[in-house]
Parts: structure tokens; sequence; C-alpha cells
């Protein structure tokens, strides 16, 4: 396939946006930062040719490349997020373009105790001779998600370029505040009008994604009992210790994110605020199937219970917040979704590697709207660390993938 790349360009350009949302800020987008990044797409999609392309008031890009061909051809959205993880720096964030890597260990010069190991991050055996794009040792790098911005916005730019190259509606959207479980609040899926869509959010090279976790919150209020500790002798019951004592009685071997892998869920506590008799303990809770879901909803309330039996002054109220459900019970209704990504991966001499996602995406909660929208690979690694890294050919890879996918729905149609 012959492509004139633009995205290690646009790449390189979009990292050094700072986009880090915010899981404090009551507003949307919860940082009014990341629209700086929306404005610069938007401004690029109109130099394309893309007419259409707006930002809207909560921090949303919506842009359509029209169909040029006379079949009825499913409309198909691309998603990709904006936003960077609150879980490192996302501020003055310098790229390093690593040229035909050899597989040594990578030393991050702003920061000479960030190591990129070889021998912790197996995949880099798989890139020698590629080139390696990380950040500088103080930040995170932010190809999650803006691998998947450049990519998507790099086929936008063929298909603009290319105009005899038939395909059907092509819909894009860049959205925000993915990151802290907001991604899609404010998205307006009869202005988006699509059919069926890809996110752009996935890792390694050929691999897809149609299934994920289904996911809640937990809301744990603990009400102790507080006196004056010099005088607190029988009576005083701590909430901040009763908080601890429920995190003490999680299972140590079992039931979190350090000790599961594969299908296996989680209960994992997330933060502990306390201001005087009161304290907060929030708990993500994950399942792939919605009835392990509730089993480890009721570990947790069991768990809760045993541990308040020694406090009898004390009381605990638990609020579950539904998150997102498992895409795959949306997405395996329409075959074709998968099957066409599966192709198209092959199509580009790569053995698809279908998996599931220890996590959600966009697709997740889009997928539960009225839109199917399984993962495709960007080729991000080690996300939401110092760490990160993505090779510029699997990102190349990645673009060529959504072109060769967008053909497909126009072939078969």
């Amino acid at each position: 396939m012959n492509i004139q790349h633009t995205v290690l360009e646009r790449f390189l350009k979009y990292v050094q946006v700072d986009t880090q949302s915010d899981p404090n800020s009551p507003t949307i987008p919860s940082t009014e930062k990341q629209k700086n990044l929306s404005r610069i797409l938007v401004e690029e999609l109109l130099e394309m040719g893309i007419e259409d392309a707006h930002l809207d008031e909560w921090g949303y890009v919506y842009a359509t490349i029209p169909s040029n061909t006379d079949k009825q051809v499913p409309t198909i959205c691309f998603c990709s997020h904006v936003d960077t993880s609150p879980d490192s720096s996302g501020t003055d964030v310098k790229p390093i373009v690593h040229k035909n890597y050899d597989g040594s260990d990578i030393v991050l010069p702003d920061d000479t105790t960030q190591v990129i190991q070889s021998s912790e991050y197996k995949y880099l055996e798989k890139l020698i001779g590629q080139d390696i794009v990380t950040a500088s040792g103080k930040t995170l790098l932010g190809s999650d998600d803006k691998s998947g911005v450049a990519e998507i916005m790099d086929a936008a730019h063929y298909f603009m370029t290319n105009p005899e190259v038939k395909h059907g509606t092509v819909k894009i959207l860049f959205t925000p505040d993915e990151e802290i479980g907001r991604g899609v609040d404010k998205a307006d899926m009869k202005k988006l009008g699509a059919d069926f869509g890809y996110t752009l959010d996935g890792g390694k090279r050929g691999s897809f994604e149609n299934e994920t976790f289904s996911a809640d919150a937990a809301v744990i209020t603990i009400h102790g009992k507080m006196i004056h500790p010099g005088y607190s002798k029988n009576i005083l019951e701590n909430a901040v210790k009763i908080a601890s004592d429920i995190v003490s009685a999680l299972p140590k071997d079992s039931l979190s994110p350090e000790t599961t892998s594969g299908r296996e869920g989680f209960l994992h506590p997330t933060s502990l605020d306390s201001v005087g008799e009161k304290a907060t303990l929030k708990f993500i809770i994950r399942s792939f199937t919605d009835e392990g879901l509730a089993e480890n909803q009721a570990k947790l309330r069991a768990i809760v219970a045993d541990v308040m039996k020694n406090y009898p002054k004390s009381s605990a109220d638990i609020q579950i917040i539904e998150q997102y459900r498992n895409m795959h019970n949306i997405v395996k209704q329409h075959p074709q979704i998968s099957e066409y990504a599966m192709e198209a991966i092959r199509e580009g001499g790569m053995e698809p590697t279908v998996r599931p996602i220890r996590g959600g995406t966009d697709g997740s909660r889009l997928s539960y709207m009225g839109l199917p929208c399984p993962n495709l690979f960007a080729g991000m690694q080690a996300i939401h660390s110092k760490h990160e890294f993505v090779s510029v050919q699997d990102m190349e890879k990645s673009v060529e993938t959504i072109i060769r996918l967008i053909k497909i729905w126009e072939a078969r149609s």
C-alpha cells in the first residue's frame, strides 16, 4: 500500500499539547485544556477539505468523510480520545524518536533513573530495527490515546488526497475524558449518525479486542463514633481504622489486579478520604460477566458486613454505581464488524490477536448507546507511565489497517 504517512509528524505535535483529564473536576470536559488539541484537530480536518469538522461545547470533535461510492455502505465511525491519564504528568511532554532500535535498555535523558528495560517489556524484542517514540523521563508520552488520534487523522488525510479510492461514509469522533470514565457522557449519537464503529485505543500490532470488562464502582461511606481522643476509651470507633480494616480484609492471593489475569475479575480500592467521624472508601469492581460482577459486589458487601460486626456504634453504607458493560454482548450480534477487522489485519501481513480487554474503552459504552464498537490496535505500550512508548511502524500499520477496513466495508456492500 503506497501511503505518504503523516502519522509520526502528527503524533509528535499532539503529544506536546497537555490534555490531562481530572477525575475531581465536575465540568465537561473535566479540563478546558483538552480543547486545545481538539481545536488543532478541527483546523487540520478543515484544511484536508472535511467541511463539517467542528468542536462542540462539551469538547467533542465530529467530522464526516462523505461517501464517494454508488453502493449503500453502512456508515462507519472511528473514535479515539484526546485526554491523557491523571496517573502521570502530561505537562511539557518532550517526545524522543529512537531510530533503528537495537534491543537494548532505553535510558530516558531527563531522569536517568527511568529506564525502559527490555527484560521487563518483552514486546521490545519485536521492535528491533524499528523507530520507537518515548517521552524524556519526567512525563508520560500520551500515546494513550494520541497514537489513535494521529492514526485516524493520517487515514483521513489518505482518503481526502486519494479521491479515486472508493469508500462509504466515514465518521470521525474524538472524545474528552475517556481516562476518567466520562468519555461519551455527552456524545450526540444522532449527530454522529454511524451504524458501526471502531475505537483506536489498543496495544500490540495486530491486536483486536471485541470484549471488555463489565464495570461498576462502589462508594462505601463509613460513619464512625467520634469523641476527644483523650477521653475516648471504650467509646471511640475510628472511621479511618474501620476503612483500613475493610481493605485489610480483602483476599491477599486473589480478587485483586495484582493477583489476577486473563478472564479473572477483581475488587480494587482506589481512594480513601476522611474527615472526623466520616470516611469514604472507593472501589472499582470488574468481571467479564454480569453474573461475575454481581458475585464480586456480594463479596464486597460481605467483607464490609463482617468488619462492621466489630464496630457496633458505627455504620457503613455501600453505593454501587454502574460504569460500563462488556461490549461483546452487543458486538457479537453483528459478526461482520469483527470479521472485516480481522480481514483488514491479515491483509496487512499480520495475524490477528483477539483477546478481551482487562479494562474498558469508549467503545464499551458506545456499544450500549447504539454503536457496536470494538477496539483496534494503536501500538501503545506501558501506558499511564513514564515508560510509555510506541513504535512508528506499528502506528503506520494501524493507519493501513483503518484504510483497508474502510475499503472492505465498501467492497462487501
